[in-house]
């Protein structure tokens, strides 16, 4: 199974039914008077929000979908039957987006939400509807209008109240299966995580939230080094985000100057989502020596000029998780309660989520022609095109409780 989490499709509705001429035709009926039925409206295509699927896998080698049409009217008033509607299944968190006039059609949150994407066609008037005292035989009907059709981009981003961002190899993905029970990859070499990972993080009975561990960012990201920032976009729906920094780097980089690559990139690839809340989390505090933790610690700090929450942990041992998670878990219950009392908050949030996600749109589609261009003028010289292409990978989003 392949990770996809943007899809194009084309959805059709069905057309509507036309309308029958007929008049009533029988022995022993005189004047029998006009008896053509309507047509049948057409389907519609509903996208469906399924929490068994996580990929969008599917609709990357099967891009073309269409409603039943409705049937045409009959004689003695029948009615044509309606085509039916198309229901099209995707993951949780996912958003169509009209290709066209670049419209937003909405979002699937909640298992089995549904959203129409492409309205059916009206059904059309048999001769009938048009008798009158003065029209006994009318010979008009109308046929039914045309479905919708559109071109659509589906997007899915992972619904995550916590997202994790780094370098490679700080220790994401050690850290969500600290948490969590979650088990993506850990192995010591960059890039071992390909896609969003998910862990449920339980802090008390009834009390848990979902945190999200992105592939590691590199300096050049925002210019398409490395995977480049196309993971960046399942952040927008966090509430909070951890930056977690290493403090022991195996290649004896600078721990300041690692946070401070990773903070650039961030603003070059959405000023709105690094203004996001955000929390730094120094980790591998176990392999510095205890005599220069505390410089290490501050180097970072004063790099990153940090006025928010500062956590020291050893994900490795789990030292430091528990208070990170409890506090964690404490701010996204005050944030959801302060949300349900003040529904302007509740706005402004929502805004700022659409803005990040406008924001990511514009910087990935910029990647994409600057990568085209390259892969064209490549092309024309000769040379071999080696850019990473994007794809999927062979791998599929950890989700577990």
């Amino acid at each position: 199974m392949k990770f996809v989490d943007e899809a194009p499709i084309t959805v059709q509705a069905g057309n509507g039914g036309k309308g029958c001429l007929s008049f009533r035709r029988e022995k022993f009926v005189a004047k029998g008077g006009p008896d053509g039925g309507d047509g049948g409206d057409g389907g519609s295509v509903f996208l469906v929000a399924d929490e068994s699927l996580n990929t969008l896998v599917d609709y990357r080698y099967q891009p073309n979908y269409q409603a039943q049409n409705g049937e045409a009217g009959r004689g003695r008033n029948c009615t044509g039957a309606k085509g039916e509607h198309l229901e099209l299944k995707v993951p949780v968190g996912t958003t169509a987006i009209d290709v066209d006039t670049g419209e937003t059609l909405g979002d699937l949150l909640e298992h089995g939400e549904k959203l129409m994407v492409a309205q059916g066609g009206w059904h059309g008037l048999g001769n009938t509807r048009f008798k009158s005292s003065t029209n006994r035989a009318p010979r008009q009907t109308t046929p039914g209008s045309e479905g919708e059709r559109r071109n659509l981009k589906l997007e899915l981003k992972v619904l995550a109240d916590v997202g994790m961002l780094g370098l490679p190899n700080a220790g994401k993905s050690t850290f969500i299966r600290a948490v969590s029970a979650a088990k993506p990859k850990v192995a010591n070499y960059p890039f071992t995580t390909l896609v969003p990972n998910l862990g449920v993080v339980k802090v008390q009975k009834y009390r848990s939230f979902v945190i999200a561990d992105i592939p590691g960012l590199i300096e050049g990201a925002a210019e398409g080094a490395g995977l480049g920032v196309r993971f960046l976009k399942h952040l927008t729906r966090c509430r909070v985000l951890l930056h977690l920094v290493d403090l022991a780097p195996f290649d004896g980089s600078d721990p300041a100057q690692n946070a401070l690559a990773i903070e650039h990139e961030l603003e070059a690839f959405s000023p709105t989502l690094a203004g996001r809340e955000r929390w730094l989390v120094l980790n591998k505090t176990d392999l510095v020596p205890a005599d220069e933790l505390e410089e290490r610690c501050q180097s970072v700090v004063n790099a990153l000029g940090w006025q928010g929450p500062v956590f020291r942990v050893a994900a490795i041992r789990g030292e430091g998780t528990d208070v990170l998670t409890g506090q964690l878990m404490d701010y996204l219950e005050e944030r959801k309660e302060l949300e349900e009392r003040d529904g302007s908050l509740y706005e402004a949030e929502l805004e700022s989520q659409r803005q990040m996600q406008r924001e990511a749109r514009e910087r990935i589609e910029e990647l994409r022609e600057t990568q085209r261009a390259k892969r064209k003028a490549a092309k024309e010289s000769g040379e071999d095109d080696e850019d990473w292409d994007d794809d999927d990978y062979d791998v599929d989003v950890e989700y577990r409780p």
